[in-house]
């Protein structure tokens, strides 16, 4: 359903190869677990009237969130997919105590809102996730900061994922890259990240923390990154990287100011000049990438469509002039993401649909729909 809400009864046996006998016996289950309902579909034109799959009133929900270096959102996810009562905020301290009580709060709140019928909580971050913790988030200033505090009751699974990976996870599943079966993202915010998917699955690494791209010695190596390394990637290619070009200080917050630069880039030629050379820093990069991974696809999320778009000669000529010959003659397209800001987000949702509708979390939650004890409730459309 995540990757075709509302789609009919009839069309689910369709795609899954089901008899209409057998397809009927699924969702009878799947209603007596309050998973799914179905509603009448629309009438169009002559045949048997069909039914569309939906979110049950009283099923399970995921609560996800994405923090980032100036604010924070967060949604409630219906097993369909679909974002409810999204919100964002901006921090009111990067400290993480305050950010991370801010998050804890709005736990808490889903909590008692809809009881048991909330099964996970999915974050994804801005910084480096190993063994699902973060170990460092350069753009907030934080080290290593431990999340679990965040969600209260232990019994809660909370599940952590960096930004940019979850975002590639999304355009993979269902955005722009859903017919590719090798496809990197990056995403350009404060720095750069990313991730190859293999059949929309992240390539993860040992740990869980693969897809640093920003941190690749691509640089000038007498800059000093924030993460500890020299010439990192991350600081030719965003707003900091455009505040060097003209001669300005380093902003504050890196994002807010290269989406000011890119908007002066039109009418204003050193702004343009700036961009351009972050454009072929970042195509150079993208080609290096595409020599590595051999993607079918490359999807660009972030400041990445934006930058490209404002200076395209300049980024197609660089991507180009990176790419060993054998690729020039077919290279993969670079195309821009399907969910724009919300990827982190989107992904964080289908990491925590993941994890809900796993065979041994429909078995716990087979047992705890029977208890007379839980709190119903559904979150407005």
């Amino acid at each position: 359903m995540s990757r075709r809400p509302g789609i009919t009864r009839a069309a689910m046996a369709r795609e899954l190869h089901l008899t209409s006998g057998f397809a009927t016996e699924i969702t009878a289950r799947m209603r007596e677990l309050r998973l799914l309902t179905e509603a009448a579909a629309p009438v169009r034109g002559r045949g048997r009237p069909t039914t569309v799959l939906q979110p049950h009133p009283e099923g399970p929900v995921v609560l996800a969130a994405e923090l980032r270096q100036e604010d924070w959102q967060h949604a409630v996810v219906t097993v369909d997919g679909q974002p409810h009562d999204v919100r964002r905020q901006a921090h009111r301290s990067r400290r993480p105590a305050t950010v991370l009580a801010a998050v804890r709060q709005t736990v808490a709140q889903a909590r008692s809102r809809y009881g048991d019928r909330l099964r996970a909580v999915s974050l994804a971050v801005a910084g480096t996730v190993h063994d699902r913790r973060l170990v460092q988030a350069a753009t907030l200033g934080w080290g290593a900061v431990d999340l679990r505090t965040i969600t209260i009751d232990p019994s809660l699974p909370l599940l952590v994922g960096n930004d940019a990976t979850l975002a590639g996870v999304a355009e993979a599943r269902t955005g722009a890259a859903t017919t590719a079966g090798t496809a990197l993202h990056l995403i350009v915010e404060v720095g750069i990240g990313g991730t190859l998917t293999i059949d929309g699955t992240p390539v993860t690494g040992a740990h869980g923390s693969a897809g640093e791209y920003g941190h690749l010695p691509l640089g000038d190596r007498r800059r000093h990154c924030p993460c500890g390394a020299r010439g990192c990637w991350d600081l030719d290619v965003d707003g900091r990287a455009l505040a060097r070009h003209l001669g300005e200080p380093a902003p504050a917050d890196p994002r807010t100011y290269a989406r000011q630069i890119l908007d002066r880039a039109a009418d204003d030629a050193r702004a343009r000049q700036a961009v351009t050379a972050v454009a072929q820093a970042l195509a150079t990069g993208i080609a290096g990438l595409t020599n590595m991974h051999d993607p079918h696809l490359v999807t660009l999320g972030g400041l990445g469509p934006a930058i490209r778009h404002t200076a395209p000669a300049a980024f197609e000529g660089a991507y180009t002039d990176g790419l060993m010959a054998f690729h020039r003659a077919q290279p993969p397209p670079v195309v821009d993401g399907a969910h724009g800001d919300d990827g982190p987000l989107r992904g964080a949702a289908i990491i925590g649909l993941d994890h809900i509708t796993s065979e041994p979390a429909l078995a716990d939650w087979a047992l705890v729909r029977r208890s007379p004890s839980r709190r119903a409730g559904y979150p407005p459309a």
